[in-house]
């Protein structure tokens, strides 16, 4: 053992092997022995402090690496780790759920099939192999792949885990897998032009997917949408019986809560399947709802009528002379099927007369009816809507906006729209005058509210909408014991900016319960060919099948409002058919019905 002492002792010999060794403080230079072990405790410290320092920059780095660059590392590694058996990894991309956590996007994981042509010694007979596994791509596509003077070239993504069994099989070190994953939409068709869908390196290319692409790409959380899975089965059902009824070139529906704007359901008819990425057709996946833009047609008259009734240029109980046509300039506005006479405000809307809107227009002025559209939204793109397709509206500019365009806008031509600026305007006059950005998801960020009307203006729109469709043109939209109020429309699509030659759009937009309105509702069918148009019969009828199926999955009764003496229950309105077996089950409970 090696001895150090800080006392002097002389030695006549400096060292002998085995000794002892004494150090005394003046050995050296300290005066002392307190002031050498000062200078050793104090190198010590130096040395103890160094090494702390150089444990935190480790630590600190290991830190970094793992959570903040975890993202990208796990990213990188996808493209170099490459598994011998089983496939688990983390997922990249957040899940999408409707209202209720039902699941409409989600990523599995799968595997990509990769190889060096440059090491491929036998390519002829690799791509025999492989075209026989993957049928779906042909031997001189794989020979193609494998003959390439690159290193690196996929052979197949996404592959199937029994597809990667085979390929293993064969027994070619060459070839070579990669871990991946896949975007899947259980659904289907259903959301289509909702979720729109990802392209095969999972970056969104259409609908939420791509303009929600950095928050489901940075995110594990799931994004719950504002979507009722029920709701929009039965919107796209009806609209696809409608489509096919009338020979339409298409169609759409939207279905809003009418206080929140939150959208319950949004179809678009033709659809797609979101697990497809091979369609060519770009007009299939065309979102009629947030992106087609057209001449609304006589709906406008909701918003012609409220204008005037909030200005207080025009009261309920005015007439409008409509007995004779509108002479504007070259152009004269008239009515079909309009009985020839002065006409109040309501019968203006009952009877959807062009000539009363037009005088009702014009007697309000340019200035006001410009304002009024505004805060409407219906001179832009659609406010914080979070889809990717938006379409902007088309009118013209106000420094042109004269007399002819108060008087057509009036009644929904020179202005072109989306239906989902109808919807969310048209709401805002019936839910109590207040004007809310529409949204698909729970929880949205920078959405405000603003006034648009007053109560008292949308109290009395709401009975006069109610009137339309119990006298007027929307009588198909009526349902006994659950009513539902709006307005209908038919429009001349426009074809080189002349009219009667390319066809005709329908449309209905209502809501339900008129009496409480819960939700709103709008429906256009786009070039009917089986039938006469009309936005009543054609759009109106869907709204009341939305309409039946949506009271249907809601309806219930409270036994505690019923008399505590009595077991008697009132049947609900049954469909056809239906009520028999209703009688029947009630009769077996020992109730009876009235």
């Amino acid at each position: 053992m090696l001895k150090v002492s800080l006392s002097r002792k002389k030695s006549a010999y400096p060292y002998t092997p085995g000794q002892e060794i004494y150090f005394s403080a003046g050995t050296f230079g300290w005066e002392t022995d307190d002031e050498a072990v000062n200078v050793c405790r104090n190198r010590i410290m130096v040395i103890i402090g160094l090494f702390l320092l150089i444990y935190a920059v480790i630590v600190i780095r290991i830190f970094n690496v793992c959570l903040v660059d975890g993202i990208q590392l796990d990213r990188e590694a996808i493209s170099y780790y490459r598994p011998r058996t089983g496939l688990v990894f983390p997922v990249h991309r957040a899940n999408i759920t409707d209202r209720n956590g039902v699941v409409v996007a989600t990523n599995l994981p799968t595997v990509n099939l990769f190889t060096n042509p440059k090491k491929v010694s036998n390519a002829k007979l690799v791509a025999q192999k492989l075209a026989e596994i993957f049928d779906d791509t042909s031997y001189e596509d794989f020979l193609i792949k494998l003959t390439r003077k690159s290193s690196f070239v996929y052979l197949k993504r996404n592959i199937s885990p029994q597809q990667q069994a085979r390929v293993n099989a064969l027994g070619f070190p060459e070839l070579e897998f990669q871990p991946s994953e896949i975007r899947v939409y259980p659904q289907k068709e259903l959301l289509a032009h909702v979720l729109g869908n990802t392209d095969i390196d999972n970056e969104g290319i259409a609908g939420l997917e791509k303009s929600l692409n950095d928050r489901l790409s940075s995110s594990t959380k799931d994004l719950k949408l504002t979507i009722d899975l029920g709701v929009q089965y039965a919107v796209r059902d009806e609209l696809l019986k409608a489509k096919e009824k009338f020979k339409a070139e298409r169609a759409t529906a939207v279905v809003m809560d009418i206080n929140t704007s939150e959208i319950i359901a949004l179809a678009s008819v033709p659809d797609y399947d979101l697990n497809r990425r091979d369609f060519k057709d770009k007009d299939i996946k065309f979102n009629f709802a947030t992106l087609g833009v057209y001449e609304a047609g006589s709906v406008f008259k909701v918003f012609n009528t409220a204008l005037g009734l909030d200005s207080g240029k025009i009261k309920i109980t005015d007439s409008f002379d409509a007995t004779k046509p509108l002479k504007m300039g070259r152009h004269r506005i008239t009515d079909y099927r309009v009985p020839a006479k002065w006409l109040t405000v309501g019968e203006t809307l009952i009877h959807s007369s062009n000539i009363a809107s037009a005088l009702m227009a014009l007697k309000v002025g340019k200035e006001l009816q410009i304002k009024f559209l505004k805060n409407l939204g219906l001179f832009d793109k659609i406010e914080n809507l979070e889809i990717y397709e938006k379409g902007r509206p088309l009118h013209r500019s106000e420094r042109y906006w004269q007399d002819d365009t108060v008087a057509t806008t009036a009644y929904g031509y020179g202005i072109s729209v989306t239906p989902i600026h109808i919807l969310t305007a048209f709401s805002a006059v019936l839910n109590g005058g207040i004007y809310t950005p529409p949204t698909l998801i729970s929880e949205p960020e920078n959405r405000k509210s603003r006034r648009v009307i007053s109560t008292q203006t949308s109290m009395d729109m709401r009975k006069l909408l109610r009137d339309v469709v119990i006298y007027g043109s929307a009588k198909n939209a009526n349902i006994d014991g659950y009513e539902v109020a709006g307005k209908t429309g038919t429009a001349q699509i426009a074809s080189g900016g002349v009219y009667r030659q390319a066809g005709h759009q329908v449309a209905f937009c209502g809501y339900f319960p008129a009496d409480e309105p819960k939700y709103s509702c709008i429906v256009v069918i786009r070039q009917p060919r089986n039938g006469y148009p009309s936005g009543g019969t054609m759009s109106g009828g869907v709204v009341k099948a939305i309409a039946e199926k949506g009271y249907a999955s809601h309806m219930s009764f409270d036994i505690r409002d019923m008399e505590k003496d009595s077991l008697a229950v009132t049947l609900p309105q049954p469909k056809a058919g239906e009520r028999g077996a209703l009688e029947y089950v009630l009769d077996k409970l020992d109730i009876k019905s009235r």
